[in-house]
């Protein structure tokens, strides 16, 4: 388990990070969210020791992060970091010897690596010659080659198409998998909601919400319901006890009064015709995302 304790950080008068809290659990990819400036960048740099906190502390399984600890970390900077007149195989593999593998083993990882994330054809181009996404598959590689216990990723998805996409989404599964916290940041919305088990939502420097995608949606719910029949569900509006949000020939949404039962609703649709669909909305992360940072 990482946890992130009561982190503060500033820059001059400016107040960057507040009591910042939260943990990324081991085997479970942890989605880090919030607008630009908010705060996600420099916590991670905290992470791993490139900025240091003016107060609070950052753990591993209760064990305060020193130096040998970071180097057990990956870590894939928002900016690309590597060496553009290098192969992609030769910068993969070095980067495996610092983090301490032997030649052979560096190697092994880096063909392994590359092949897995579709860049076996291109490891001996240098980085500069390849597509923007292909770079950003190739800044994965470099976090992971050595096998690290601990994943942290600035906007991993950036550039990346659909399939680059779903693939690097293999690949953080697996690792996560493997027992590690993965902690990512990303403005893709839709994506983070698919893919994480955990959210947490930075507004301002402080942490807006913090969860499993189940308790999140459960906190930010509203009592608001939709109806999807095959005949007009214009019969709501003079419906005792419900208020119409949003009507659309025979689909519709609509909010309850505090303590009405739904299930008056659902008998009154039946008692027309055939109902296919009737249940509560569910809020979307954008939904809660929207509602959190107001």
């Amino acid at each position: 388990m990482l946890n992130v304790d009561s982190v503060s950080r500033s820059f001059g008068d400016r107040a960057v990070l507040k009591n910042v809290s939260f943990s990324v659990g081991g085997g479970k990819l942890t989605g880090f969210v919030g607008a630009n400036g908010a705060g996600k960048t420099t916590t991670m740099r905290i992470i791993l020791g490139v900025l240091a906190a003016d107060t609070g502390e950052v753990t591993l399984g209760g064990t305060p992060l020193t130096r040998e600890i970071r180097q057990r970390f990956g870590y894939m900077p928002e900016e690309r970091g590597l060496y553009p007149k290098m192969t992609v195989h030769d910068q993969i593999v070095y980067l495996g010897r610092l983090h301490g593998l032997s030649s052979a083993a560096a190697e092994e990882r880096t063909g392994k690596l590359l092949d897995r994330l579709g860049l076996g054809e291109r490891a001996g181009e240098k980085l500069e010659k390849l597509s923007l996404g292909n770079q950003q598959r190739a800044q994965v590689a470099a976090a992971l080659v050595h096998d690290p216990e601990v994943l942290v990723l600035d906007e991993p998805f950036s550039g990346l198409d659909p399939i680059a996409v779903e693939t690097m989404v293999e690949v953080l599964r697996d690792r996560a998998a493997s027992g590690a916290p993965v902690l990512f940041s990303s403005h893709q919305l839709e994506l983070v909601e698919r893919l994480c088990d955990d959210l947490v939502i930075i507004a301002g420097g402080t942490i807006a919400a913090a969860g499993d995608r189940a308790t999140l949606r459960a906190q930010h719910a509203v009592p608001r319901y939709q109806l999807q029949v095959d005949a007009d569900a214009g019969w709501l509006r003079d419906q005792p006890g419900v208020t119409l949000i949003d009507l659309d020939g025979a689909r519709a949404v609509f909010d309850l009064e505090p303590g009405f039962d739904d299930q008056k609703v659902l008998h009154a649709a039946l008692e027309r015709g055939p109902v296919r669909a009737f249940g509560p909305v569910v809020p979307t992360l954008t939904e809660i995302f929207r509602e959190v940072i107001r």
